[in-house]
Protein backbone atom coordinates (compact mmCIF):
# COMPACT_ATOMS: atom_id res chain seq x y z
CA UNK A 1 0.00 0.00 0.00
CA UNK A 2 1.41 3.39 -1.00
CA UNK A 3 2.07 5.95 1.73
CA UNK A 4 0.93 9.54 2.15
CA UNK A 5 1.59 12.17 4.80
CA UNK A 6 0.10 15.58 5.59
CA UNK A 7 -0.34 17.94 8.52
CA UNK A 8 -2.11 21.08 9.72
CA UNK A 9 -0.63 23.83 11.88
CA UNK A 10 -2.42 24.50 15.19
CA UNK A 11 -2.66 28.25 14.58
CA UNK A 12 -5.98 30.03 14.41
CA UNK A 13 -9.16 27.98 14.18
CA UNK A 14 -9.93 25.30 11.62
CA UNK A 15 -12.28 26.68 8.99
CA UNK A 16 -14.65 25.29 6.42
CA UNK A 17 -11.83 25.97 3.96
CA UNK A 18 -9.52 23.74 6.02
CA UNK A 19 -12.15 21.01 5.99
CA UNK A 20 -12.88 21.15 2.24
CA UNK A 21 -9.29 21.74 1.15
CA UNK A 22 -7.61 19.27 3.50
CA UNK A 23 -9.50 17.23 6.10
CA UNK A 24 -12.35 16.09 3.81
CA UNK A 25 -9.66 14.86 1.46
CA UNK A 26 -7.93 12.98 4.28
CA UNK A 27 -11.10 11.05 5.09
CA UNK A 28 -11.23 9.51 1.63
CA UNK A 29 -7.49 9.03 1.21
CA UNK A 30 -7.10 7.07 4.45
CA UNK A 31 -9.13 4.28 2.85
CA UNK A 32 -6.69 3.93 -0.05
CA UNK A 33 -3.27 4.71 1.42
CA UNK A 34 -1.06 3.96 4.41
CA UNK A 35 -1.77 7.41 5.86
CA UNK A 36 0.14 9.58 8.33
CA UNK A 37 -1.58 12.75 9.56
CA UNK A 38 0.09 15.01 12.08
CA UNK A 39 -0.45 18.26 13.93
CA UNK A 40 2.40 20.51 12.78
CA UNK A 41 3.13 22.22 16.09
CA UNK A 42 6.81 22.75 15.24
CA UNK A 43 5.73 24.71 12.17
CA UNK A 44 3.42 26.76 14.37
CA UNK A 45 6.22 28.30 16.45
CA UNK A 46 7.95 29.94 13.48
CA UNK A 47 5.94 32.89 14.79
CA UNK A 48 5.24 33.51 18.47
CA UNK A 49 2.40 31.49 19.95
CA UNK A 50 1.11 31.73 23.50
CA UNK A 51 2.22 28.36 24.97
CA UNK A 52 -1.09 27.63 26.70
CA UNK A 53 -3.13 28.55 23.64
CA UNK A 54 -0.87 26.47 21.38
CA UNK A 55 -1.47 23.35 23.48
CA UNK A 56 -5.21 24.00 23.53
CA UNK A 57 -5.35 24.48 19.75
CA UNK A 58 -3.26 21.36 19.23
CA UNK A 59 -5.73 19.32 21.28
CA UNK A 60 -8.66 20.88 19.40
CA UNK A 61 -7.22 19.93 16.03
CA UNK A 62 -6.82 16.30 17.08
CA UNK A 63 -10.41 16.27 18.36
CA UNK A 64 -11.60 17.79 15.08
CA UNK A 65 -9.55 15.30 13.05
CA UNK A 66 -11.38 12.50 14.82
CA UNK A 67 -14.77 14.24 14.68
CA UNK A 68 -14.45 14.81 10.94
CA UNK A 69 -13.83 11.12 10.36
CA UNK A 70 -10.13 10.35 10.60
CA UNK A 71 -10.02 6.78 11.88
CA UNK A 72 -7.00 5.75 14.01
CA UNK A 73 -7.60 2.20 12.82
CA UNK A 74 -6.95 3.34 9.25
CA UNK A 75 -4.59 6.29 9.71
CA UNK A 76 -1.71 7.16 12.02
CA UNK A 77 -2.28 10.43 13.91
CA UNK A 78 0.52 12.08 15.91
CA UNK A 79 2.14 15.31 17.10
CA UNK A 80 5.12 16.45 15.07
CA UNK A 81 7.00 17.79 18.09
CA UNK A 82 6.84 14.49 19.96
CA UNK A 83 9.06 12.89 17.32
CA UNK A 84 12.58 14.41 17.65
CA UNK A 85 13.69 12.84 14.39
CA UNK A 86 11.77 15.46 12.39
CA UNK A 87 14.18 18.15 13.57
CA UNK A 88 17.18 15.85 13.20
CA UNK A 89 16.38 15.05 9.58
CA UNK A 90 15.50 18.66 8.85
CA UNK A 91 19.07 19.70 9.71
CA UNK A 92 20.59 17.13 7.36
CA UNK A 93 18.24 18.21 4.56
CA UNK A 94 19.02 21.89 5.28
CA UNK A 95 22.63 21.12 4.49
CA UNK A 96 21.44 19.90 1.10
CA UNK A 97 19.21 22.91 0.33
CA UNK A 98 20.31 26.13 -1.37
CA UNK A 99 19.65 29.66 -0.14
CA UNK A 100 18.29 30.61 -3.56
CA UNK A 101 15.60 27.94 -3.27
CA UNK A 102 14.37 29.27 0.06
CA UNK A 103 14.55 32.86 -1.18
CA UNK A 104 12.14 31.94 -3.97
CA UNK A 105 9.47 30.50 -1.68
CA UNK A 106 6.29 32.54 -2.20
CA UNK A 107 5.17 32.57 1.43
CA UNK A 108 8.58 33.81 2.55
CA UNK A 109 8.61 36.60 -0.05
CA UNK A 110 5.07 37.66 0.86
CA UNK A 111 5.73 37.69 4.60
CA UNK A 112 9.06 39.50 4.26
CA UNK A 113 7.20 42.47 2.83
CA UNK A 114 4.84 42.55 5.82
CA UNK A 115 7.33 41.70 8.59
CA UNK A 116 11.01 42.60 8.63
CA UNK A 117 11.62 40.50 11.77
CA UNK A 118 10.82 37.02 10.49
CA UNK A 119 12.45 34.19 12.39
CA UNK A 120 15.06 31.91 10.88
CA UNK A 121 12.54 29.14 11.52
CA UNK A 122 10.03 30.77 9.19
CA UNK A 123 12.72 30.97 6.51
CA UNK A 124 13.75 27.33 6.83
CA UNK A 125 10.42 25.66 7.66
CA UNK A 126 9.97 24.42 4.06
CA UNK A 127 12.95 22.15 4.72
CA UNK A 128 11.28 20.85 7.89
CA UNK A 129 8.22 20.18 5.75
CA UNK A 130 10.43 18.18 3.38
CA UNK A 131 11.68 16.19 6.37
CA UNK A 132 8.08 15.58 7.48
CA UNK A 133 7.44 14.01 4.08
CA UNK A 134 10.53 11.93 3.34
CA UNK A 135 10.76 10.60 6.91
CA UNK A 136 7.99 8.12 6.18
CA UNK A 137 8.83 7.35 2.54
CA UNK A 138 5.61 9.05 1.52
CA UNK A 139 4.82 8.84 -2.18
CA UNK A 140 1.93 11.31 -1.93
CA UNK A 141 1.24 14.55 -0.07
CA UNK A 142 -2.33 15.95 -0.07
CA UNK A 143 -2.06 19.76 -0.10
CA UNK A 144 -3.92 22.89 -1.09
CA UNK A 145 -2.78 24.87 -4.11
CA UNK A 146 -0.75 27.26 -1.93
CA UNK A 147 1.39 24.38 -0.63
CA UNK A 148 2.32 22.75 -3.94
CA UNK A 149 5.51 24.84 -4.11
CA UNK A 150 6.67 23.27 -0.84
CA UNK A 151 6.26 19.76 -2.23
CA UNK A 152 8.19 20.83 -5.33
CA UNK A 153 11.03 21.99 -3.07
CA UNK A 154 10.94 18.62 -1.30
CA UNK A 155 11.24 16.93 -4.69
CA UNK A 156 14.27 19.06 -5.56
CA UNK A 157 15.91 18.17 -2.24
CA UNK A 158 15.20 14.46 -2.75
CA UNK A 159 16.66 14.50 -6.24
CA UNK A 160 19.82 16.29 -5.06
CA UNK A 161 20.25 14.06 -2.01
CA UNK A 162 19.81 10.85 -3.98
CA UNK A 163 22.30 12.00 -6.60
CA UNK A 164 24.91 12.61 -3.90
CA UNK A 165 24.28 9.66 -1.59
CA UNK A 166 22.36 7.04 -3.54
CA UNK A 167 18.63 6.40 -3.67
CA UNK A 168 17.80 6.79 0.01
CA UNK A 169 14.75 9.07 -0.28
CA UNK A 170 11.40 8.45 -1.98
CA UNK A 171 10.22 11.08 -4.50
CA UNK A 172 6.89 12.55 -3.31
CA UNK A 173 4.01 13.89 -5.42
CA UNK A 174 1.28 16.41 -4.57
CA UNK A 175 -2.39 15.49 -4.46
CA UNK A 176 -4.59 18.56 -4.95
CA UNK A 177 -8.41 18.25 -4.90
CA UNK A 178 -10.09 19.00 -8.23
CA UNK A 179 -12.47 21.47 -6.59
CA UNK A 180 -12.37 23.23 -3.26
CA UNK A 181 -8.58 23.31 -2.98
CA UNK A 182 -8.71 26.97 -2.04
CA UNK A 183 -11.98 28.17 -0.52
CA UNK A 184 -12.05 31.96 -0.44
CA UNK A 185 -12.97 34.48 2.24
CA UNK A 186 -16.70 35.32 2.22
CA UNK A 187 -16.02 39.04 2.65
CA UNK A 188 -12.96 39.22 0.39
CA UNK A 189 -13.48 36.47 -2.19
CA UNK A 190 -10.18 37.14 -3.91
CA UNK A 191 -8.19 35.86 -0.92
CA UNK A 192 -8.05 32.50 0.83
CA UNK A 193 -10.40 31.72 3.72
CA UNK A 194 -7.93 31.94 6.58
CA UNK A 195 -7.92 30.18 9.92
CA UNK A 196 -5.73 33.04 11.16
CA UNK A 197 -8.30 35.76 10.39
CA UNK A 198 -8.67 37.52 13.73
CA UNK A 199 -12.33 38.56 13.47
CA UNK A 200 -13.34 35.65 11.23
CA UNK A 201 -16.10 37.64 9.51
CA UNK A 202 -15.30 36.02 6.21
CA UNK A 203 -14.28 32.61 7.57
CA UNK A 204 -16.67 29.91 8.70
CA UNK A 205 -15.13 28.03 11.61
CA UNK A 206 -15.85 24.35 12.06
CA UNK A 207 -17.16 25.11 15.55
CA UNK A 208 -19.36 28.07 14.56
CA UNK A 209 -22.96 27.53 15.67
CA UNK A 210 -25.83 27.51 13.18
CA UNK A 211 -26.85 31.12 13.78
CA UNK A 212 -23.33 32.40 13.10
CA UNK A 213 -22.94 30.22 10.00
CA UNK A 214 -26.17 31.53 8.49
CA UNK A 215 -25.27 35.14 9.26
CA UNK A 216 -21.85 34.82 7.62
CA UNK A 217 -23.21 33.12 4.50
CA UNK A 218 -26.12 35.50 4.04
CA UNK A 219 -23.76 38.50 4.34
CA UNK A 220 -21.22 37.04 1.89
CA UNK A 221 -20.07 39.53 -0.74
CA UNK A 222 -21.49 38.84 -4.22
CA UNK A 223 -22.30 40.94 -7.30
CA UNK A 224 -25.50 42.62 -8.46
CA UNK A 225 -26.63 40.62 -11.51
CA UNK A 226 -28.31 37.83 -9.48
CA UNK A 227 -27.06 35.13 -11.89
CA UNK A 228 -25.77 31.94 -10.28
CA UNK A 229 -22.89 31.20 -12.61
CA UNK A 230 -19.31 30.15 -11.99
CA UNK A 231 -16.97 32.90 -13.18
CA UNK A 232 -14.03 33.44 -10.83
CA UNK A 233 -12.72 36.52 -12.64
CA UNK A 234 -15.97 38.48 -12.90
CA UNK A 235 -18.04 36.87 -10.12
CA UNK A 236 -15.58 35.76 -7.40
CA UNK A 237 -18.11 35.90 -4.55
CA UNK A 238 -20.82 33.75 -6.09
CA UNK A 239 -18.18 31.44 -7.58
CA UNK A 240 -16.80 30.85 -4.10
CA UNK A 241 -20.26 29.93 -2.79
CA UNK A 242 -20.77 27.60 -5.75
CA UNK A 243 -17.45 25.92 -4.94
CA UNK A 244 -18.46 25.45 -1.30
CA UNK A 245 -21.84 23.97 -2.23
CA UNK A 246 -20.25 21.79 -4.90
CA UNK A 247 -17.60 20.45 -2.51
CA UNK A 248 -20.03 19.66 0.29
CA UNK A 249 -22.68 18.17 -2.00
CA UNK A 250 -20.26 16.18 -4.17
CA UNK A 251 -21.79 17.81 -7.23
CA UNK A 252 -19.94 19.28 -10.20
CA UNK A 253 -19.90 23.02 -10.76
CA UNK A 254 -22.21 22.55 -13.77
CA UNK A 255 -24.66 20.49 -11.70
CA UNK A 256 -24.82 23.27 -9.10
CA UNK A 257 -25.45 25.90 -11.79
CA UNK A 258 -28.24 23.76 -13.23
CA UNK A 259 -29.84 23.11 -9.84
CA UNK A 260 -30.09 26.84 -9.11
CA UNK A 261 -30.62 28.18 -12.61
CA UNK A 262 -33.94 29.84 -11.71
CA UNK A 263 -33.02 30.87 -8.14
CA UNK A 264 -31.90 34.25 -6.85
CA UNK A 265 -28.88 34.95 -4.64
CA UNK A 266 -30.91 34.94 -1.44
CA UNK A 267 -32.32 31.49 -2.17
CA UNK A 268 -28.91 30.16 -3.15
CA UNK A 269 -27.22 31.56 -0.03
CA UNK A 270 -29.91 29.91 2.10
CA UNK A 271 -29.22 26.58 0.39
CA UNK A 272 -25.47 26.99 0.93
CA UNK A 273 -26.01 27.78 4.62
CA UNK A 274 -28.32 24.76 4.97
CA UNK A 275 -25.69 22.49 3.45
CA UNK A 276 -22.90 23.83 5.68
CA UNK A 277 -25.02 23.39 8.82
CA UNK A 278 -25.91 19.86 7.70
CA UNK A 279 -22.23 18.97 7.37
CA UNK A 280 -20.98 20.72 10.51
CA UNK A 281 -23.64 19.51 12.99
CA UNK A 282 -22.42 15.89 13.30
CA UNK A 283 -18.79 17.05 13.35
CA UNK A 284 -19.51 19.41 16.23
CA UNK A 285 -21.45 16.77 18.17
CA UNK A 286 -18.52 14.35 17.94
CA UNK A 287 -16.00 17.07 18.73
CA UNK A 288 -17.65 17.88 22.05
CA UNK A 289 -17.77 14.18 22.82
CA UNK A 290 -14.03 13.75 22.17
CA UNK A 291 -12.48 16.99 23.45
CA UNK A 292 -12.64 16.10 27.15
CA UNK A 293 -12.27 12.34 26.77
CA UNK A 294 -9.21 10.10 27.06
CA UNK A 295 -9.46 9.23 23.38
CA UNK A 296 -7.17 12.05 22.23
CA UNK A 297 -4.26 10.90 24.39
CA UNK A 298 -4.87 7.26 23.47
CA UNK A 299 -4.75 8.05 19.75
CA UNK A 300 -1.64 10.24 20.05
CA UNK A 301 0.17 7.69 22.24
CA UNK A 302 -0.56 5.01 19.68
CA UNK A 303 0.54 7.24 16.81
CA UNK A 304 3.83 8.48 18.25
CA UNK A 305 4.84 4.97 19.30
CA UNK A 306 4.49 3.82 15.70
CA UNK A 307 6.11 6.77 13.92
CA UNK A 308 9.10 7.05 16.24
CA UNK A 309 10.23 3.54 15.32
CA UNK A 310 9.86 4.31 11.60
CA UNK A 311 11.60 7.68 11.92
CA UNK A 312 14.55 6.34 13.91
CA UNK A 313 15.24 3.68 11.31
CA UNK A 314 15.04 6.22 8.47
CA UNK A 315 17.26 8.76 10.21
CA UNK A 316 19.89 6.17 11.00
CA UNK A 317 19.96 5.17 7.32
CA UNK A 318 20.34 8.77 6.19
CA UNK A 319 22.93 9.65 8.84
CA UNK A 320 25.01 6.67 7.78
CA UNK A 321 24.72 7.71 4.11
CA UNK A 322 26.10 11.21 4.78
CA UNK A 323 28.89 9.97 7.06
CA UNK A 324 27.55 10.83 10.51
CA UNK A 325 28.12 8.71 13.60
CA UNK A 326 30.62 6.01 14.45
CA UNK A 327 31.04 3.35 11.79
CA UNK A 328 33.64 0.61 11.79
CA UNK A 329 35.94 0.71 8.75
Amino acid sequence: MKKLVSGIKPTGELTLGSYIGAVKQYIELQKEYDSYFFVADLHAITKYQDPKELREKTKKIVALYLACGLDPKQATIYLQSENPYHSHLSWILSCNTYLGELNRMTQYKDQKIKDSNLSVGFYTYPVLMAADIVMYDAEYVPVGEDQVQHVELARDIVQRFNKKYGNKLIMPESIVPKIGARIKDLQEPTKKMSKSDGECKGSILLLDDEKIVRKKVMSAITDSDNLIKYDVKNKPGISNLITIYSSLSDLSIKEVETEFIDKNYGEFKTAVADKIVEVLKPIQDKYYEYINSDMIDEVLDQGIKKVTVIAQKKCELIAKAVGLGRQKC
